[in-house]
């Protein structure tokens, strides 16, 4: 057994030495070529958008096994709860008023138990909270934010005030993980149930991220001319790719844990 380990360690080693250049292109290189690979296998790539609303809720769905099972919210950052349930309702509100598909459904459900699990940290389980690792200031997201959607948002025929509220939900979303990964930050020991749903995330992400590339290569280009001129093309794709490299830190010190066979991750000084 411990010889069968020893080509994935010694990989991953390797890639630790590296200096931080030589892991940027190595994680570029990964991600094309798991855009390739989806390109080739994933025909209808409206779908990889909906999988990425599957695998959200997949993370969610683990939160809630977390917080009824063990009893516990520990590890849990509540903020990032709240941003997750602000970019939520900002978006489901713009789908109604915009375009009312399947995404609006997804996106009703996920609200639904992001405020149930946002109820739990804050009343049920508040003993278990940790108020004092969960120190990221809300307002260092929301702000920005408010004034980037404010200079950038869609150039569509729709009402100016939804076309902010569009941009904003896209940017927070981006960035509405921040104090999930400062508590992990804070703490450096992961509890497996966490680990589960930010690695969900980090899927969820990198899925919408390869949805929006796609889409793009298969329009040739049209689709950021569908969204309208000047920077807010261009801000989409940006927040897509952001969101991925977030997390993508995180998600390679989970699967080197998960393949070593340790159930409590513990990341290295540096890391998120």
């Amino acid at each position: 057994m411990k010889g069968a380990k020893t080509p994935i360690h010694a990989v991953a080693m390797w890639v630790r030495r590296q200096p931080p250049k030589v892991k940027a292109f190595l994680a570029v290189v990964s991600g094309i070529a798991a855009l390739v690979f989806l390109r080739l296998v994933v025909h209808d790539h409206d779908n990889l958008f909906v999988a990425a609303e599957a695998v959200h809720a997949l993370g969610i769905s683990v939160l809630i096994f977390k917080l009824t099972k063990e009893k516990t919210c520990a590890g849990l950052s509540l903020k990032s709860q709240e941003l997750t349930a602000i970019f939520l309702a900002v978006r489901l509100y713009c789908s109604f008023v915009m375009e009312f598909d399947i995404h609006t459904l997804l996106d009703s459900a996920t609200l639904v138990t992001t405020l149930w699990v946002i109820y739990m940290i804050r009343f049920t389980l508040k003993s278990s909270y940790m108020d004092d690792k969960d120190n990221f200031k809300s307002y260092y997201v929301l702000l920005p934010c408010a004034v980037l959607s404010l200079l950038i948002h869609p150039t569509t025929q729709h009402h100016i005030f939804n076309r902010i509220l569009w941009a904003f939900c896209v940017y927070l979303e981006a960035v509405s993980v921040l104090p999930q990964l400062r508590v992990m930050q804070n703490t450096k020991i992961v509890e497996p149930f966490t680990a589960h749903y930010v690695f969900a995330l980090g899927v969820a992400r990198f899925l919408s991220c390869a949805h929006w590339i796609l889409q793009v290569l298969d329009t040739h280009g049209r689709l950021l001319t569908t969204l309208g001129y000047g920077l807010w093309p261009s801000m989409v794709l940006l927040s897509e790719v952001v969101q991925t490299f977030i997390l993508a830190d995180f998600c390679y010190y989970y699967v080197k844990s998960l393949v070593g066979g340790q159930l409590v991750l513990r990341l290295p000084s540096g890391v998120v």
